[in-house]
């Protein structure tokens, strides 16, 4: 069986890199900086510059760990006890000619050394064979609450993430949106129980603020943007069981009002704008897991069913991008997929779309310059990546994450082109906060004058 990573991460041949870039590949594994990677191979500074630059382009990375985590993958770097790691039989041929680093290297060096094989064991077991679903147990489906910790984050140092003011409740199973300048955190279950608190990031400020509570506590939840409200429907009460109210806050005037009720009980579900209306996809009605497809129009305030997805399941994301919705991985009855649907809004009609790389179930999406991103899931399998879905090429890439291991049930919203990713269980609810910027460089083009 073909491993679903090579869906992502084309297995090239050698040509792909040059030969001069398959020497700086290896010597990034080795932690070199770029000075000390000139003195080895008798280049420039700014040579070696572009040269990194270019080798991340080839394999669609953003820094020297992704790069280094790559290579291994492809086995442009061989990393002692990697063969033995997945079973191998035979160790592998040699890929283009042994670079030698003279001894002694300086401590930072040796321990880099020592980590690759560490390394490349976390990449035998994240690239196992994955199907469209991969089954796993089903317990803690809809509460974390008396889970027992597994240890907490694993976090990772180098990465394109930013760290920002945590919240005040360590939470998970949230509703998270942004709008006018601010991130709103929505309810979800904390070690307590299911809450109703509501705390405002300003993201200029980065100061957290509580907001008004929402009426209804719930959990399993997710919210959608219509202008400056922040719509939040259904959800799964204190009480275990799905409800139908919909309730709106106002981000100007941190108030809440109550909307037209779904047409049925619903949590775990996904959910997504387009063109000024919500879509409500998927989830848990109270005693299975469905895909019915619920619209929302807030002219009217009223609710309408649409075609159903072509499978039931819960905890999936969902993000607009064009004229469709995309659907992606989710969680049903002890099974995590991998799998993308395609939903037509204008045309009501579902189509399929590549798979993600990996499964993920209770992951959180956003949009960005015509891109969907997936951020964390993650139910029966470790993950250390999140990925990136290009509608125009119907393809996944690699996007870093500031967190490996199960990192689920978090909330993302969106501001401008800065992604926040809030809250989430991995091991114990938390109350992190990371940005991430898929494009960190602002281009400015000088006027003319005539």
């Amino acid at each position: 069986m073909s491993d679903p990573a090579d869906d992502l991460i084309e297995q090239p041949t050698n040509t792909e890199l040059s030969e001069r870039e398959l020497e700086i590949v290896r010597l990034l594994a080795t932690g070199l900086s770029n000075k000390e990677i000139a003195g080895q191979l008798y280049l420039s500074v700014n040579t070696v510059k572009v040269h990194v630059r270019n080798v991340f382009a080839k394999l669609g990375v953003q820094t020297r760990t992704e790069a280094t985590l790559v290579a291994i993958q492809r086995g442009l770097v061989e990393v002692p006890g990697a063969e033995a790691a997945a079973g191998s039989i035979e160790p592998p041929l040699p890929i283009g000619p042994t670079v030698t680093i003279e001894p002694p290297l300086p401590i930072g060096r040796r321990i880099a050394l020592i980590a690759l094989p560490l390394i490349a064991l976390l990449l035998v077991a994240i690239t196992a064979p994955r199907g469209a679903g991969q089954a796993g147990g089903a317990s803690q489906e809809f509460s974390n609450a008396q889970s027992v910790s597994s240890g907490g984050v694993v976090k990772v140092s180098d990465t394109a993430w930013q760290a920002l003011p945590q919240m005040s409740l360590a939470r998970g199973r949230l509703a998270v949106a942004a709008a006018m300048g601010q991130v709103v955190a929505i309810g979800g279950e904390t070690d307590g129980g299911v809450t109703g608190q509501v705390e405002v990031l300003d993201a200029v400020a980065q100061r957290w603020r509580i907001g008004a509570a929402k009426p209804l506590p719930v959990a399993n939840i997710g919210a959608a943007v219509i202008s400056r409200t922040v719509i939040v429907p259904g959800g799964y009460t204190g009480a275990g069981t799905p409800t139908a109210i919909v309730e709106a806050y106002d981000v100007l005037s941190d108030t809440w009002r109550t909307l037209a009720p779904l047409p049925a009980p619903r949590f775990a579900y996904a959910i997504a704008a387009y063109a000024d209306r919500v879509y409500v996809i998927g989830g848990w009605d109270g005693s299975r897991y469905v895909n019915s497809v619920f619209e929302y129009d807030p002219v009217s305030d009223r609710w309408s069913t649409r075609s159903a997805m072509p499978i039931p399941r819960g905890f999936a994301a969902a993000g607009a991008v064009g004229d469709s919705v995309y659907v992606v991985g989710g969680y049903a009855d002890g099974v995590e997929f991998d799998r993308c649907d395609r939903y037509l809004p204008e045309g009501d009609v579902w189509q399929p779309c590549a798979p993600m790389t990996v499964a993920r179930g209770g992951a959180g999406a956003a949009v960005v310059g015509n891109r969907l991103y997936v951020i964390g899931g993650g139910w029966t399998g470790y993950l250390s990546f999140n990925e990136r879905y290009d509608p125009t090429s119907d393809a996944w890439s690699v996007v870093p994450t500031p967190f490996t291991g199960q990192w689920r049930g978090l909330g993302v919203g969106v501001l401008g082109s800065d992604i926040y990713a809030v809250g989430g269980w991995n091991g114990q609810y938390q109350a992190v906060v990371e940005k991430y910027n898929p494009f960190p460089f602002n281009i400015f083009v000088p006027a003319t004058t005539r």
